[in-house]
């Protein structure tokens, strides 16, 4: 089959940009090029190999979009007649299912409504048996599923579409569905490890597990497991695209896989439920072997000798607890890691710049993102404490 070089970018809950860009940079061996972090994600250049590898090996990516077509339009004429030489037929199967999302701004075309219905008639004419569904929320599965998305930007009167290239949202491994307190994506978990330079070669330990995706996470990359590999990403799906090279990157990503890690990982919560939910998840994930996980309280972790990575994500005020009973958790923390965790690294989520103060250690800011819509800071000490 002819080789095809696509526009692709890589949407990352923003903060994480950088991140991601240094996730791409490392698969340049796969056809990634021309990486470039911007604001909201990462672009990059590469072939169908390439699109596949960053679904299959990025952990901090939300997914990844291949440029359809761009082009000027401030009218709904100019619209449609721009869009009736878009190839379509590139992204959607015969008789398959197509949904748009599209935003706009500061733009002649403003409602979004509208565009998508324009867009829409220009792909049904283009694709008979095809029809267009309404996108439905992102974290519907089954839509995902069942229709190729296409995302489209107009901006200052520019339109930009793209194909979403990996179905469902990368943070659905497919292992967390036992789930604990105020969880934390998969994706953000994997983007504070790789922010705080974890590699799985030094131990982990994390207090408050809640449902373990710091630790799951921490052991897919100690274990090199792609964190896709039980995914089926949108783009195998798409008329001709190269199917030997997902094969073939698929097993190579199989292959790859270390049997353990080479340090410990380990995971504790005074919650039973919290236990129960690790546990339940590391088992979907393949890696219950190489995860300790123990019911107990913060004030009784015993971490190995250092060097090492304590990592936390304890209650903010705005999800769960409030009041003293937060501010004593936060200087027990302290004192806890101070007088146990000598020759760690310590980091923590905070969304509270008054409750991390109680834990009166040395944290700075590493990474500022948003997580379940509340503005909080990956916070660390520069090194062990």
């Amino acid at each position: 089959m002819t080789e095809r070089s696509r526009n692709c970018f890589a949407i990352v809950t923003p903060g994480f940009e950088v991140v991601t860009e240094g996730e791409l940079k490392r698969l340049a061996a796969f056809g990634v090029a021309d990486v470039a972090a911007e604001e909201g994600g990462v672009s990059f250049h590469g072939n169908d190999a390439a699109v596949f590898v960053a679904n299959l090996h990025l952990r901090s990516a939300t997914r990844v979009l291949v440029r359809v077509a761009s082009f000027s339009a401030k009218s709904f004429a100019e619209l449609e007649r721009r869009a009736k030489p878009v190839l379509w037929r590139d992204y959607v199967a015969k008789g398959q299912d197509a949904a748009f999302k599209v935003t706009c701004k500061k733009s002649k075309l403003y409602h979004s409504d509208a565009v998508a219905e324009r867009l829409a008639k220009s792909l049904v004419a283009a694709m008979p048996g095809s029809k267009v569904v309404d996108p439905g929320d992102e974290e519907d599965e089954t839509q995902a599923q069942r229709a190729q998305l296409f995302i489209v930007r107009v901006l200052r009167d520019v339109v930009t579409i793209s194909a979403d290239a990996s179905g469902e949202l990368l943070h659905r491994r497919g292992y967390r569905l036992a789930t604990a307190k105020a969880p934390i994506r998969e994706t953000i978990a994997a983007g504070c490890l790789l922010a705080l330079g974890y590699d799985g070669r030094a131990p982990l330990l994390d207090p408050m597990c809640g449902a373990g995706t710091f630790p799951i996470e921490a052991a897919l990359i100690a274990r090199n497991i792609a964190p896709g590999a039980e995914r089926v990403f949108a783009c195998e799906s798409w008329p001709d695209f190269d199917a030997v090279a997902v094969k073939r990157e698929r097993a190579a990503a199989r292959k790859n896989e270390r049997a353990s890690s080479h340090a410990p990982i380990i995971a504790s919560d005074r919650d039973a439920g919290a236990v129960k939910a690790t546990l339940a998840n590391a088992k979907r994930a393949g890696v219950a072997d190489n995860i300790v996980v123990t019911e107990q309280p913060l004030s009784a972790i015993e971490p190995p000798a250092g060097p090492g990575l304590l990592i936390a994500n304890p209650p903010y005020g705005a999800r769960v607890g409030e009041g003293g009973d937060l501010r004593n958790l936060y200087a027990q923390f302290g004192n806890v890691t101070r007088a146990k965790a000598k020759g760690w690294r310590i980091a923590l989520v905070s969304a509270d710049r008054a409750l991390e103060s109680q834990t009166k250690l040395p944290l700075e800011e590493l990474v500022s993102f948003s997580n379940g819509g509340i503005k909080v800071r990956l916070i660390g000490t520069r090194a062990a404490t």
